[in-house]
């Protein structure tokens, strides 16, 4: 859960019981992927993915702070990547959907490594572009 300032509070995973939290360093991630440009949506996913548990959609919303529209790009954006495991559970009481449950299939540095990748080529593109503006003025 997201308390009034903002900052992630701990929360409590259904599935499993085990208290949800971010700490200083899934901070620190966020805040780094945010300045390599990476959308607010995913780097708050990916912080609360990145200690390779097991968690569901509705944990991610509350220790994040996301809404559930956002959780889904950001999870299609992962999925596109094949960075993710989906698993559905029925819920133990009563009806309705099966839960979501999401898994990081990839180490964190290899998701580094791949974002490093884009960037790097998306500069030389933009590096491109400038020296044939050069050559044209």
């Amino acid at each position: 859960m997201v308390d009034e300032s903002g900052l992630a509070i701990e929360t409590t995973d259904m599935m499993s019981e085990t208290p949800i939290s971010m700490g200083s360093s899934e901070y620190e991630m966020i805040e780094l992927f945010r300045k390599i440009n990476v959308s607010r949506p995913i780097a708050l996913t990916l912080a609360c993915l990145a200690k390779g548990r097991e968690i569901s959609s509705q944990s991610i919303e509350m220790v994040s702070g996301l809404r559930q529209p956002e959780v889904s790009v950001a999870m299609r954006y992962l999925r596109e990547n094949n960075w993710i495991d989906i698993r559905e559970e029925k819920k133990s009481k009563g009806k309705g959907r099966p839960i979501k449950l999401y898994r990081l299939t990839v180490p964190m540095d290899r998701i580094v490594s791949k974002i490093e990748e884009e960037i790097i080529a998306e500069s030389r593109l933009v590096l491109r572009n400038i020296e044939r503006l050069k050559h044209i003025a």
